[in-house]
C-alpha cells in the first residue's frame, strides 16, 4: 500500500513539473558569470569602435552614450557649445541617458544637452572613475522574474525601467515633463516659460497666454528654472509689454 502511495506522489510531481516548467532559461554562457561579464564588455566595445569606424556620422552621439552609460548616476563634466564664441560648463549626476541628448541633475536643477551641443565630457578633477553601487538598479527576484516573463508590460508601469531599458529622444523626454517651467537656450536666443508639448518639430512653451514654438533643432541648452530667476525674468517680460504699449 505504502508502496503504491509513494508511486502515486512522483506521478502527481512529475506532472505538476510538466504543467509549470521552470521560470528561468539556462545560463547565458559556458564560462563563469565574472568571465561573461567582462567578455559582453569587451565585445560591447570592440563592437562600437567597429561601428564608428566605418560610419563617422554616428561616431559622437554613439561614444558620448557609451560614456555616460559608463557614468550613470555619477559625477561628469560636460563642455557644451550656445554659440559660436561660447561655452558653459556644466557638472551634474548622469541622469536619463537619452537617443539624441543627456539630462544632468545637481542640487539646484535638470538640464538637457543634446549631443550635438557638447564639446567634451569628463569626470571631476579628484573624483574616482569606478562605479559604486548606487550606479546600478536594484533588482529583487520578483522584478527579475516579471521583467524575464513579462518585459514589455513591466517596463511599461515605470518610468525609471522605462529610462534604463531604453532611449528616449529629447523631444518624447521633454514631452513627459508638460507644466515644468524651463528656461531654453538656442543659438541666439534665451526662452523662458513652462512646457507645454512637443511636436516633431518643436518644443512649445507657454508664459502669460503667450505661446512660444522652438525648434528642436535649435535647442542646445534646457534647464529647470528657480523661483527666484523665474520671477525675474517675469517681471522683465511684463516691463517689456508695458514698454511696448
Amino acid at each position: 500500500m505504502d508502496e503504491e502511495f509513494v508511486k502515486i506522489e512522483k506521478i502527481t510531481q512529475a506532472e505538476e513539473r510538466s504543467k509549470n516548467p521552470p521560470s528561468f532559461s539556462s545560463p547565458t554562457s559556458a564560462v563563469s558569470i565574472e568571465e561573461t561579464r567582462i567578455l559582453t564588455e569587451f565585445n560591447n566595445q570592440k563592437n562600437l569602435f567597429n561601428v564608428v569606424t566605418q560610419d563617422e556620422t554616428r561616431r559622437k552621439p554613439l561614444i558620448l552614450k557609451q560614456f555616460f552609460k559608463m557614468k550613470r548616476n555619477q559625477e561628469v563634466v560636460v563642455s557644451s557649445i550656445i554659440e559660436k564664441d561660447a561655452n558653459i560648463t556644466t557638472e551634474g549626476k548622469v541622469a536619463t541617458i537619452g537617443r539624441d541628448f543627456i539630462m544632468l541633475t545637481n542640487l539646484k536643477k535638470r538640464i538637457w544637452i543634446p549631443y550635438t551641443a557638447i564639446e567634451a565630457a569628463n569626470i571631476p578633477f579628484g573624483f574616482p572613475s569606478y562605479s559604486n553601487p548606487h550606479q546600478h538598479f536594484i533588482y529583487d527576484n520578483q522584478l527579475q522574474q516579471k521583467l524575464v516573463l513579462q518585459f514589455g508590460k513591466t517596463v511599461a508601469k515605470k518610468d525609471a525601467l522605462i529610462r534604463q531599458f531604453f532611449e528616449e529622444s529629447l523631444r518624447t523626454n521633454l514631452n513627459s515633463w508638460g507644466g515644468l517651467w524651463v528656461e531654453v537656450k538656442t543659438g541666439e536666443k534665451i526662452f523662458v516659460g513652462k512646457i507645454t508639448k512637443t511636436t516633431k518639430k518643436e518644443l512649445i512653451l507657454h508664459m502669460f497666454k503667450t505661446e512660444k514654438k522652438i525648434s528642436l533643432n535649435e535647442i542646445r541648452y534646457v534647464s529647470t528654472v528657480g523661483l527666484f530667476p523665474l520671477w525675474s525674468n517675469i517681471l522683465k517680460s511684463y516691463l517689456n509689454k508695458l514698454d511696448i504699449k
